[in-house]
Parts: C-alpha cells; structure tokens; sequence
C-alpha cells in the first residue's frame, strides 16, 4: 500500500537501458555530487564512467557493458545532486534497470552496493541472453487481454510472455526469436503495428531464469535496509520491504516490468508530479499517455537542472 502523498512532492523515475546518448550530462559534471557518484561508480566497474559519457562514440556506449554503468552513474548522480538541494521525493520508481539504481537513491543500499549488482546482475544477463537467445517487441493500440491471448497463440510451445507494461496502448512481449516474430505477423494480420526493441535478450522472461539463479546467488551476502524513500517495486506495483528485496529483485528477472500500474497506483495514492532523473525523457512520456493531468519534467542536463530547481523554489514558497 502506497502512503498519501501530498501534492507537489516529486516521484523520481530512474529510466532503462536504451536511454543513452554520447555526451549525456557532460556539462553537470562540475557538480560535487556528480563527481562523487562518477568516481564511486568508476571504482566499481573498473573504468573511468565519466570520460565514457562524456567522449565516447555511440557504438561503444551501446554496447550493454558500458550503456548499464554510464546510465546508472548519471540517475544516481542526479537524483542525489537535486536531493543535497533539498528535493524530498515522495517516492522512487525505476523501470527494469532502473530500479536496481532506485535501491540508492532509496537508502537500501549504498551507491558502492548498488553499483556492484548492476555489475553483477548486467553479466549474469549477458550469459543467460547468449546460451537461451531471445528478442522483445513493442506492441501498438495494445491491451493485456489481447496480448495475453497473442502469447497463448503464438508460443506453440516457445517462450512468449508480456514482458512491460509501458503504457495503456504498448505493451512489449519477449520470448524466442521465432515466437516473436509469429507474434509480430498475427499482430500486423489483425492491423496492428510492433516495433522490435534492440535488446540482446528477452528480458523479464523466463528465458533469463539461468540469471535470476545467479542472482539469487550473489544476492545471499547481500543485506538491504529499509527504504527511507518508498521504492515502488516493477514486480507488482507496491513498496519493497527489506525483507523481500531479494525474493523480488531475482522475480523482476524474469517477471514484467509493471510501470503503467505502478504509476496508477502512485496517482492513485496523490502523487501528480513525476520526474525523471537521468536521460532521454522516455519515463516522463509515458507517464504522460498514463495520467494526462500529471505534471511531468525529465532532469538530464544543466538547463533542465536550474529549470526543475527554480520550479520546486517557486511551489515551496507559493
């Protein structure tokens, strides 16, 4: 159960991978807690996060190994830059990788922690993508009815599940390569469009069952505290307990991404004002298909940073 949250406080959203772009957040570099978290997360990984984002070319940040740590570095940073300025966020809210960044800016665990499972948990991927092979599609003017009578259908006997509720109208399925693409023919036979994602996986399907064993596995040594942020969980919508954080993070593997229900559920509760911490904007869009009167803002740059600032000061003294 989401607790009341009162008009104006923020949700942040920490987006997933795909957000990426050369030169992302190059110019709040020279903000201390950007720093901080770039250099914490370059420790980590082994490389040095803030030059990747700021010099590297797009293939290289594409690439899955360098597109998780650039992406986790900067919604972390940001999130904590705009909270040492005195953003209280209601609530945190991540989508697929971004809810393993949202366990920092929640208080579970620490940036170091944090930045370690999405190491760990990005490789464990990885071999599960490579050994079972699989792809994901975005389905238009979609509802979940239908898609789940699409999968029933077109598995013939494959893996084919509804993997993300982004929105109402686009929903996205993952499974088998072959299956996907029969999803995607008898979707276009009844006039509807799809667009594959380039993933190298099928993520949030059983296909990635290998990863979720081992994460559970690194997960054991692993102790998370009680969020001091509500961290509202992909699984099923509703604030992560301590206690069930590691029963959830290796379900999220293989389970759907509920973010429409998530953020219903938050409106639900109060919230009117989502912004996204990180970049690309794609958070804040669906937000915005979710709950037309919501106020929405994606903070990813220098501009954008004194903008969302400027607004907070003016609501607080209003």
């Amino acid at each position: 159960m989401i607790e009341a949250i009162s008009a104006g406080k923020p949700v942040l959203m920490l987006s997933g991978q795909g957000s990426q772009k050369p030169g992302m957040g190059a110019d709040l570099m020279d903000l201390p807690e950007v720093r901080e978290t770039f250099e914490c997360a370059s420790d980590v990984f082994g490389f040095d996060v803030a030059d990747l984002v700021t010099g590297a070319e797009a293939e290289k940040l594409n690439d899955t190994r360098f597109a998780q740590p650039a992406l986790a570095a900067l919604s972390v940073a940001v999130a904590r830059t705009l909270m040492a300025r005195g953003v209280e966020p209601a609530a945190v809210l991540g989508f697929s990788l971004g809810q393993i960044r949202a366990l920092a800016v929640s208080g579970m665990l620490a940036d170091e922690a944090t930045f370690a499972l999405v190491k760990a948990r990005s490789e464990l991927m990885a071999e599960a993508a490579a050994a079972h092979p699989g792809a994901m599609s975005a389905l238009l003017k979609a509802d979940e009815d239908a898609v789940q009578a699409l999968c029933d259908e077109c598995a013939e006997g494959d893996v084919l599940v509804p993997a993300n509720f982004n929105c109402p109208g686009q929903i996205v399925v993952a499974g088998t390569p072959e299956a996907v693409e029969r999803a995607e023919a008898a979707w276009a036979a009844a006039g509807k469009r799809s667009s594959r994602l380039a993933t190298s996986g099928a993520f949030h399907s059983p296909l990635m069952a290998d990863a979720a064993a081992g994460l559970d596995a690194y997960l054991e040594d692993v102790a998370f505290s009680e969020a001091r942020i509500p961290l509202v969980c992909n699984v099923d919508a509703a604030p992560l307990a301590a206690a069930d954080a590691r029963e959830h993070l290796v379900r999220h593997l293989t389970s759907p991404v509920r973010f429409q229900q998530s953020v219903e559920a938050l409106a639900a509760s109060g919230a009117d004002t989502f912004v996204e911490a990180g970049f690309g904007g794609v958070l804040a869009n669906l937000v915005k298909r979710i709950d037309k009167a919501a106020t929405r803002a994606c903070v990813q740059d220098r501009e954008s940073f004194d903008d969302f600032l400027a607004a907070q000061a003016a609501t607080d003294t209003e």
